[in-house]
């Protein structure tokens, strides 16, 4: 029989270290709401061109670090490396500008990287970023 194993770089996250990182994310998640942000939900799957524009293509994040595969129709996609982009895109697309003066926002979720992963680095991690 055929052991399965998780793809180096993922982990499973469950017992004491999902409590310490449910505790981490409540509590970062009432600090920015005490402040007025509100929370956006970005999609795990981006145009690659919209990590390339806003970080740059000489990037590490661009350069070697995004997982980036094509769609049926050639277009490139990418996990999401970051949340910034993300955020910046939703924001025009949507024409948040348009609605209030300025805008506070967070996100929370699972980012990409496709670097080789270090000593306790992984390929998916959790990041929870504010923009405003």
């Amino acid at each position: 029989m055929e052991e399965f194993r998780s793809v180096r770089g993922f982990h499973d996250i469950f017992g004491e270290e999902l409590e310490r990182f449910n505790a981490v994310r409540q509590t970062v998640r009432r600090v920015l709401e005490l402040y007025n942000f509100e929370e956006i939900v970005l999609p795990v799957v981006e145009y690659a061109e919209v990590f390339q524009r806003s970080i740059g293509e000489v990037t590490d994040i661009v350069q070697k670090e995004m997982f980036v595969f094509p769609d049926k129709k050639g277009r490139m996609l990418a996990l999401r490396p970051e949340g910034t982009a993300g955020v910046v895109r939703a924001f025009v697309e949507n024409r948040m500008f348009a609605l209030k003066p300025y805008t506070k926002l967070f996100y929370e979720g699972p980012m990409f990287r496709y670097e080789r992963p270090q000593a306790g680095r992984y390929r998916q991690f959790h990041q929870i970023g504010a923009e405003v």
